[in-house]
């Protein structure tokens, strides 16, 4: 452990947890607005490796929420930029950058070393395809996902709480959505907190429940959600 750069956490997952989290691989899917505090908080608590995957190029409507890239980024890939600001948080850990799109046919290269994925993109076609090779793969899915001030929050544990087919069968194909940036941390720093408490095994997961978070009123809801026995993705599993 380099120069006390993790004393103030020590106490709260001890220092089996702070080894458990350097030993262990977190994919993220996104280096935006949620990917952002995702990853920087997981970098700087000191997760051995992340893995950043993003396609997307950055631009200037990216940077009212998108703190891993700064004015002179614009026009580099955003999983680039993400690997030169997060090293610089923390050289100790491993970053690992794939400018790639998540496929059927990508999807299950950029998850397979993983002990835990974080949903961080910015559609539902990308979400079910992680959920189904989370799934698949029996890895645990950290899901968000953000609109205007509000945003929502789960995580998935294959054959142990519902998947997000369950809870959202129908999802909405709703285009380019306004966003505060703040409301993208909320919800990204709370992804961060759910893969450090998996990963230590401190505190209780905000598993088999979803999180609505309306920033505008402050209000935080919870929600106990249940698997649907004749869910096409996990019903197979219970």
């Amino acid at each position: 452990m380099t120069g006390g750069r993790y004393h103030r956490q020590i106490p709260l997952i001890g220092a089996e947890g702070q080894e458990r989290l350097a030993d262990a691989t977190v994919s993220i899917i996104g280096a935006g607005g949620l990917g952002s505090p995702v990853s920087t908080y997981l970098a700087l608590a000191g997760v051995g490796e992340l893995i950043i995957i993003d396609d997307d190029e950055i631009s200037p409507s990216n940077l009212n929420r998108q703190f891993l890239h700064a004015s002179a980024d614009i026009g580099k890939k955003k999983a680039c930029s993400a690997w030169r600001t997060l090293h610089a948080l923390n050289p100790d850990v491993t970053i690992t950058a794939l400018p790639c799109r998540v496929t059927s046919g990508t999807v299950s290269a950029c998850i397979h070393d993983a002990d835990i994925i974080v949903d961080a993109s910015d559609n539902y076609e990308t979400r079910f395809l992680l959920n189904r090779a989370a799934l698949s793969g029996r890895i645990p899915l950290v899901h968000g996902a953000v609109s205007g001030c509000s945003g929502q929050m789960t995580t998935i544990i294959p054959g142990k709480t519902p998947c997000l087919s369950c809870i959202i069968p129908h999802p909405s194909s709703a285009g380019q959505t306004p966003i505060i940036g703040a409301a993208a941390g909320v919800i990204g720093s709370l992804q961060a907190l759910e893969v450090i408490k998996y990963l230590t095994g401190a505190g209780n997961l905000i598993a088999g429940r979803l999180l609505i978070w309306d920033g505008m009123t402050g209000k935080t809801d919870f929600f106990q959600i249940s698997a649907r026995k004749d869910c096409p993705e996990c019903g197979h599993l219970r």
